[in-house]
């Protein structure tokens, strides 16, 4: 804080909140702040929740729904004997707790708190990397259970539902999404399953995440009901070198642009440069999508510890798409992959 120039700290229900006290009640209308300065923090929180909050230790300033918060956190900022110049707040604060924490403090700045959380985030610790790894496990299950589900004159939400079941008896304490897509709908990168019937002869890709200790999975797979063209084979070799040669460029001190650059180029030089259409991968951990942000803009360096996803794309509006997502630890030596599948395509019989 001091660094950065911060003097107050204000977070609300989320997962940097996770992360410093092990507990996030639910985000609703209720606001509820962990309000943390430079020697000391308070809580302002509903009297609903003032139970569960016990965990986390400090003064608590608690409110009734009939009076409302105003009270309670004018309380709780006066008790840390303060006007703060700079205020971090939660990137996904809600906006009207926002404007609640504004009227209270008009002569204060105010910026997000990634800039002082995702440092502390990046690297992980090894209790972190075990339950990384516990969801990397569970995302597998959903997959093969995926896999298994499809074939012809099925939909993409009975597969996705194949899935979310497998993973929640894997022990997934929540499903954090179950990306179902086939035929045309793969060349749609975050297609939402829908009551499309898959069809002989087409691809299919599932991507899943699970949480499981509050830590999330990410994993891609493409599969095809029956034999795959011989274009669809084409473009899943090129995205399998870029993903190859991210994993190469992946190292400690290498760049978040290198590891996309590395993929970007095979891409490229293939002709399917205009395709690939987001960046090449994204930080995992208490949430699905964090930093670091792996495209050709971001020169952050990486370092050991930290876990983030390698998938390149190529994606042929109404033909297919095609991405292949690895999540990996960064260890000194390279990318350590959580997943254990298989990334060929699996050629299911229709």
């Amino acid at each position: 804080m001091a660094r950065l120039g911060c003097d107050l700290v204000a977070l609300g229900p989320g997962d940097d909140l996770r992360y410093l006290c092990g507990w996030s009640p639910v985000a609703d209308e209720r606001l509820f702040l962990l309000l943390v300065a430079t020697d000391r923090h308070a809580l302002v929180v509903p009297r609903l929740n003032a139970d569960a909050a016990a965990t986390v230790p400090g003064p608590r300033f608690v409110y009734d729904d009939a009076e409302g918060p105003a009270s309670a956190l004018r309380q709780a900022l006066a008790s840390l004997g303060t006007v703060p110049g700079c205020v971090a707040v939660s990137d996904d604060l809600r906006a009207d707790h926002l404007l609640a924490l504004q009227q209270q403090l008009p002569g204060s700045s105010f910026d997000v708190a990634s800039r002082l959380l995702a440092p502390l985030r990046a690297c992980k610790d090894p209790s972190e990397l075990e339950w990384l790894r516990r969801a990397a496990r569970v995302a597998d299950a959903g997959v093969v259970a995926a896999l298994e589900a499809c074939r012809p004159g099925v939909s993409e939400i009975q597969v996705a539902e194949a899935a979310r079941a497998a993973m929640v008896a894997s022990g997934a304490e929540t499903v954090a999404f179950v990306l179902v897509a086939s035929g045309p709908n793969t060349a749609l990168p975050h297609h939402h399953s829908g009551p499309r019937l898959l069809q002989a002869g087409e691809p299919v890709l599932v991507d899943v995440g699970a949480r499981v200790g509050g830590y999330c999975s990410d994993v891609t797979r493409m599969a095809s009901l029956g034999q795959p063209s011989s274009r669809f084979v084409q473009v899943v070799e090129v995205v399998e070198r870029a993903l190859q040669e991210a994993l190469r460029a992946a190292r400690p001190g290498s760049t978040a642009a290198d590891v996309d650059r590395a993929a970007r180029r095979v891409i490229e030089d293939a002709g399917f440069g205009p395709y690939f259409s987001h960046r090449t991968g994204h930080g995992l951990g208490l949430s699905v999508h964090e930093p670091p942000s792996v495209h050709a803009q971001n020169a952050q360096q990486l370092e050991a510890g930290m876990v983030f996803t390698v998938e390149p794309g190529v994606y042929l509006p109404g033909e297919f798409g095609v991405r292949l997502e690895e999540a990996v630890i960064l260890g000194p030596a390279g990318p350590q992959i959580l997943s254990g599948l298989p990334r060929q395509v699996t050629v299911l019989t229709p």
